[in-house]
């Protein structure tokens, strides 16, 4: 995700009692009795030990291909193990169409639940799509981190001449009431269009927050659009259109 989400939650997580330990390789994960032994070596190559109760292994996911036979019904996979399919997620069996995890892009529900719809309708006979730069992704700690569109560091590898606003979810009546400060949402415009090309939130409910950003994408809207729409006093959503403000001309009214 964007690069100030990361840093912010890292922040948020070291403030709430997390320790981080970054650029170390693990070498051996040990359990002795009711205690499980990490050992690792950091950058500089010096061995470090870790103590704890359990210890989660999280090295990324791999479709779950092997054993469905599909080398008998002749459906191809590429050097990931996944499905390979085409624009309507046709695979090489004509009949034979793959969604989710054991297809191409990111590994969550609600895009196989789109891409399951998106095969319903190809098969009625519509002509539907799906923008998967508009899939959102979301962070389910506390506070919640969610993104969808283009990052920053995307934006600036492409070339792409960008505003960028930002608005502290601590300006907010409603954060102040309920004691959630942290975080903050990053709206991305082009810099001569406005169009929105993404949004980026650290704060409590922003997995909710995000589909507003979602659906102005989707309608291709201005961050001028967002900001000339009302919200709601007090709610966490405020901070979507103060952050919209603020990628229009620096107009955000409450900082």
């Amino acid at each position: 995700m964007d690069a100030d989400v990361s840093k912010e939650l890292q922040k948020v997580l070291k403030k709430q009692g997390m320790k981080f330990a970054i650029s170390h390789g693990v070498t051996s994960v040990e359990r002795n009795g009711d205690e499980v032994l990490v050992k690792a070596t950091d950058k500089k190559g010096r061995e470090v030990e870790f103590t704890g109760d359990y210890c989660l292994v999280a090295v990324g996911r791999k479709p779950f291909t092997e054993g469905l036979g599909l080398e008998n019904a002749g459906v191809q996979l590429n050097e990931r193990n996944q499905v390979e399919v085409n624009d309507h997620l046709q695979t090489s069996v004509s009949n034979i169409y793959a969604i989710g995890d054991v297809v191409k892009g990111a590994m969550l529900a609600h895009k196989a639940e789109e891409e399951g719809v998106v095969v319903a309708e190809y098969l009625a006979g519509q002509k539907p799509h799906i923008d998967y730069n508009l899939i959102p992704g979301v962070v389910y700690t506390w506070p919640e981190v969610a993104s969808v569109g283009k990052t920053e560091e995307q934006l600036k590898e492409a070339g792409v001449e960008y505003k960028s606003g930002q608005f502290p979810m601590r300006a907010l009546g409603r954060s102040r009431a309920s004691g959630d400060i942290d975080g903050f949402v990053k709206i991305l415009a082009d810099k001569t269009t406005d169009e929105v090309l993404g949004v980026h939130m650290v704060g409590a409910r922003v997995a909710d927050l995000i589909s507003e950003g979602v659906t102005a994408m989707e309608f291709r809207a201005s961050a001028e659009d967002i900001a000339r729409m009302s919200h709601a006093h007090p709610t966490y959503a405020e901070a979507v259109k103060e952050a919209a403000l603020a990628a229009t001309e620096d107009r955000a009214l409450h900082v």
